[in-house]
């Protein structure tokens, strides 16, 4: 089976067992560990992913893969995580997820711009840009990416 088919076919398998925990899959990596190979699935919710959840899912998962012919017969490791602070902003979920968030994102034209995600839907994201909201549609940018910030005032971009 090449890296594409597997790749398709442990989707197939797996999006309805997060789908069933409330989960999204975010991504599937499959990477040589040694003898073994190392299946990476990356989770995330709108809510967060804790580490019951990943508990429960993992065994899920390891139920449904041992069921199934996805991953052939060469051993294998089983990781399942959720997504760090350095993965691109790619979809309207990510945006959704980072609502108060120091961001970077490049701008389809060129450039790039720096702002708190103050909203996101499905048609576009609104940033606060040097203390004014400017909406962008999706179209309007490229990947995004949330900046690391230690030193955040609790009450900036704070709901009211």
């Amino acid at each position: 089976m090449g890296a594409q088919a597997r790749h398709d076919r442990l989707a197939e398998l797996l999006e309805p067992v997060l789908a069933e925990a409330g989960l999204d899959l975010e991504a599937i990596e499959v990477t040589p560990a040694g003898k073994r190979r190392l299946l990476r699935v990356v989770v995330d919710s709108d809510d967060g992913v804790d580490l019951d959840s990943v508990g429960v899912v993992t065994q899920e998962i390891s139920t449904v893969l041992d069921a199934s012919d996805a991953m052939g017969k060469a051993p294998y490791v089983l990781e399942v995580t959720s997504p760090g602070v350095d993965r691109p902003i790619t979809h309207p979920r990510h945006w959704r997820r980072s609502r108060g968030r120091l961001v970077r994102a490049d701008l389809a034209e060129g450039g790039e711009v720096n702002g708190r995600v103050v909203d996101a839907d499905e048609t576009g994201v609104t940033l606060e840009v040097d203390g004014q909201n400017r909406v962008y549609g999706y179209s309007d940018l490229g990947r995004g990416k949330v900046q690391v910030e230690f030193r955040r005032d609790p009450d900036v971009g704070a709901a009211d």
